[in-house]
Parts: structure tokens; C-alpha cells; sequence
């Protein structure tokens, strides 16, 4: 039991199918009036937008669309944005997808609420004051920023990814639709899974954790390790995409109050210079950096192990923590997700570079064992 701990639980959480295109009796309590959304093409293109623009009437009047979201979101795009939705008046943010609409949208409302460029905000709790309202409504079941107070942003003259953290970014109001998520590639379907499944286990063994995230976390490698073969597999399957949403949200709420770890710091540093999809890489590295961490938290990787339905009758420690790391290659595997760096295009030259922007990365403070240079280089070897 740590000696102190925070816990903070920020947005209103609405689960039911079919919800998105019947909210609008949730809206007169966030005070806004002129909604502007916020999406992707692909979100776009599958007709996702359409229930949620049916759900914004009454008091509520849609000014605008900005659905050219790329999947790493970039500053210049943010500002672009801002400026469309500011340009229409908009007192009120929907956005509509994964983590990157969700987070550009975060960004928009900095920018609308205390002006200024996007950089002039970046970083840890340099917001003090309500920003303009806004719904996060997941079409993904992986990066539970629905309920989480941070942003990532890419910042494309350094190729860096740039966080943004403070507890008045997270959105007011999370609408939890399982139908939003049923055109979901199975491909994205199982990268997005991974990134809630990591994490959920990064925040159980990071530095930072509490019986609280602790409780959250387990609950959520346990829905994921149950569901996330059939919201692969099977689409059509309600009750497991539903169940991956409310997983991915458990996780979400889960990190934004115990933390990452060293996973993250590389997968972030991969994606900022090779563009490579977040929960894909966070999956190639997550069994690895599982058995780093494994010498300092051993109790810890044995409950993972259980939460993932291992069967450990007979095991000792090691061979408990083995096969909880086994099962999620096996997980990857399954959903036909690349194991290997080398899969994704990074080349081997490039590791070292990633190293070091791993080193610096807010996320790698909170593995439960140190990293260093010489420790990235050898976890980066083992997943290229």
C-alpha cells in the first residue's frame, strides 16, 4: 500500500448501443449550443458521422465538420482546425474516432479557450481554467482518451511526438457506443486492443500505482484477454466490442492516474520518427519490456499472468511470469499482428536514435525498473 496516493475520475461515462445517435438530452448541462465535430476520413467514409450529426439537435446546433484528422495528428493540423471551428463560432467540441481526433480535438480547445499557438500550451498542468466543452465519442477500443487528461501531438520540424497534460483536458462527456465501433478493421481492431492492453499493464506495474488504478487495470487485462480474439474475428460481435470499449476505458482512466512506463517511451519515439501505428508498436514491445521489468515487480507480472486467464496450476514464479508473457505473444499472434520492429519498416540503423528519444520521454520516469541508454538499445535489438 503506497503511504500517499491521488486518484481523480474526470468524465462522465454513457455506455449503451446505439447511444451516439440519441445524446442530445445529455448536452444542456455542458453549456454549449454550437457543436463542432471533429473526425477522420475513414470515420467519415464509413458513415459514423451521421448518427452523432441526427443526435445534435434542440438546443444544440452543428456548425461545422473538420474530418481531415490524419492518423498521427501534427500541430499544424490542430491549429487549422481551431481556426475552422473558432471561424464558425463553435462553443462546443464532438469528436468522433480514435485517439487522434480525440486529441486533436484536446488541442482545439486550448487554442479556442485561451488563444495563443498550440506549442505555447505544451506540457504538464499549464492549464489552469475550464476550456470549451467537449464529447469524446470512441469509434476504437484502444486509447481510452475518452476519460484520459492527456494529449499527444506531433510536432513535424522536430518529428517528435509532444505531450500535453492537464486534468481540464479531459472531455466532459464519453459516449460508449459499441455499433460506433463495427466497421473496425480487424488489423485495427487488434493494434487498438493492444494499446488498451498495455496500458493496463503498464500502469499496474509503474511507479505511480494505487489499489485504486490497480483495480481498474486488472479488470480491463482480463476483459481484453477474454474479447479481444472475438472483436477481431468476429466484427459483428456486440458483446465484445462492447466489452473491449469499456476495457479500453477502464485502462484509460486506469494510466491517466498511475502512469506508463518504458513501452510507451519507445513506442512513441518509433511512431514520432517512423510513423508507425501506436498500438502496433506498443505491442512489439510490450512482451519484451514485460520480462525487464519482471525481476523488480515479479508479484505483479504473476497477477498479470491470472488476469490474462493463464492457467498456472503447478508453475512456479518464473514459469507464472514466462506465461503470462507468452500469452500476450500468443494474443498478438492470434489477431495477426506484427511481432518484430523490422515488420513495420524501422530500420536497424535507426535504434539507437529511438533510444535516445525514448530517454527523454515523460513516460519511461514511471517504469518500475530504471532504463537507460544501454537498456532501450538492448530492448530495442530484441524487438527489431
Amino acid at each position: 500500500m503506497p503511504e500517499f496516493f491521488e486518484f481523480s475520475l474526470g468524465a462522465r461515462v454513457l455506455y449503451k448501443a446505439g447511444l451516439a445517435r440519441d445524446f442530445a438530452g445529455e448536452l444542456d448541462r455542458l453549456g454549449g449550443s454550437r457543436a463542432f465535430i471533429v473526425a477522420d476520413k475513414g470515420v467519415s467514409n464509413a458513415g459514423l458521422l451521421e448518427p452523432v450529426k441526427a443526435s445534435l439537435h434542440g438546443n444544440v446546433e452543428l456548425v461545422g465538420v473538420f474530418d481531415d484528422v490524419p492518423p498521427n495528428s501534427s500541430v499544424e493540423v490542430v491549429e487549422a482546425a481551431a481556426a475552422q471551428a473558432q471561424a464558425a463560432g463553435a462553443d462546443l467540441l464532438v469528436a468522433v474516432g480514435g485517439g487522434s481526433p480525440m486529441d486533436t480535438a484536446k488541442g482545439m480547445r486550448m487554442l479556442i479557450t485561451l488563444g495563443g499557438q498550440l506549442l505555447d500550451h505544451q506540457g504538464y498542468n499549464l492549464i489552469t481554467q475550464r476550456l470549451v466543452p467537449m464529447v469524446a465519442i470512441p469509434t476504437t477500443a484502444g486509447t481510452g482518451s475518452e476519460a484520459s487528461p492527456f494529449a499527444v501531438i506531433l510536432d513535424t520540424e522536430q518529428n517528435v511526438k509532444l505531450a500535453f497534460a492537464s486534468p481540464y483536458l479531459v472531455p466532459e462527456l464519453a459516449i460508449l457506443d459499441p455499433e460506433m465501433t463495427r466497421t473496425m478493421p480487424p488489423r485495427l481492431t487488434a493494434a487498438t486492443g493492444m494499446d488498451a492492453l498495455t496500458h493496463a499493464i503498464e500502469c499496474y506495474v509503474s511507479t505511480d500505482t494505487s489499489p485504486m488504478s490497480d483495480a481498474m487495470a486488472l479488470q480491463a487485462m482480463t476483459m481484453i484477454a477474454a474479447n479481444l480474439h472475438n472483436a477481431t474475428h468476429h466484427g459483428d460481435n456486440l458483446e465484445a466490442r462492447g466489452n473491449m470499449l469499456i476495457a479500453s476505458c477502464l485502462a484509460g482512466i486506469a494510466f491517466s492516474n498511475g502512469f506508463l512506463g518504458a513501452v510507451h517511451a519507445l513506442a512513441h519515439a518509433t511512431g514520432g520518427k517512423f510513423h508507425v501505428h501506436h498500438g502496433t508498436a506498443n505491442a512489439i514491445f510490450l512482451p519484451h519490456v514485460m520480462s525487464f521489468n519482471s525481476s523488480v515487480v515479479p508479484d505483479r507480472y504473476v497477477r498479470i499472468a491470472h488476469a490474462l486467464g493463464v492457467d498456472t496450476a503447478g508453475m512456479g514464479q518464473a514459469d507464472t511470469i514466462g506465461a503470462g508473457i507468452q500469452a500476450v505473444r500468443a494474443l498478438m499472434r492470434d489477431c495477426g499482428l506484427p511481432m518484430r520492429l523490422r515488420d513495420v519498416d524501422v530500420p536497424e540503423s535507426a535504434l539507437p536514435a529511438i533510444a535516445e528519444l525514448a530517454l527523454t520521454d515523460a513516460a519511461i520516469f514511471n517504469n518500475p525498473r530504471p532504463a537507460d541508454t544501454d537498456d532501450l538499445m538492448d530492448l530495442l535489438r530484441a524487438a527489431w
